[in-house]
């Protein structure tokens, strides 16, 4: 990489070894940690936190109704999705301004999936067709940020274009500042 400053890549904070997953414990990366470290400056983020949910927490699932996908609570039934949503909206305004140059998601979570996420529908087997809420916003609001997930970025040839895509898009957004 011929890159003067280290890359600015935001990143679902469990996969960085923060302890902030619903039973407290994290998903540490040792590969991202390993591979992406030495040349990336991490922009931890974790919506259920941020939200307000709180350490440890009752987990949440993605759950089909008429109106769409929610997020409730899995035992209580308590639906966090017009506070996560409030709160995506909020907290992407301010990653807008941090400069990212690509995003890396926790795979299969219901705030950070990039794809393929169980949502469960009442009288019907789960599915494996939704997005996690937080992750949806993100790529909504900014679909041209490179984004993948920890899961896919195990495969040479994903994470050979997400590396491409992520300096292309810092050297863009370079030029455009001026840099």
């Amino acid at each position: 990489m011929s890159i003067d400053h280290l890359l600015r890549i935001g990143i679902s904070a469990c996969l960085l070894g923060q302890e902030v997953r619903y039973d407290g414990g994290h998903k540490r990366d040792p590969f991202l940690m390993e591979v992406f470290g030495p040349h990336v400056e991490w922009v931890p983020v974790c919506p259920e936190v941020e939200a307000g949910m709180g350490i440890p927490r009752e987990p949440v699932q993605l759950e089909r109704d008429g109106a769409g996908v929610r997020m409730l609570t899995v035992n209580t039934r308590v639906d966090y999705t017009d506070i996560m949503d409030g709160w995506a909206r909020r907290r992407i305004q301010e990653l807008g301004r941090q400069n990212l140059d690509g995003y890396v998601l926790k795979s299969n979570s219901p705030s950070c999936g990039k794809e393929r996420v169980k949502v469960f529908e009442a009288g019907v087997e789960s599915s494996r067709d939704g997005r996690g809420l937080f992750a949806d916003a993100l790529i909504s609001a900014m679909p041209l940020l490179p984004v993948e997930d920890e899961a896919r970025l195990r495969d040479a040839r994903i994470r050979e274009r997400f590396l491409a895509r992520v300096v292309e898009y810092h050297r863009y957004r370079d030029v455009g500042a001026g840099r």
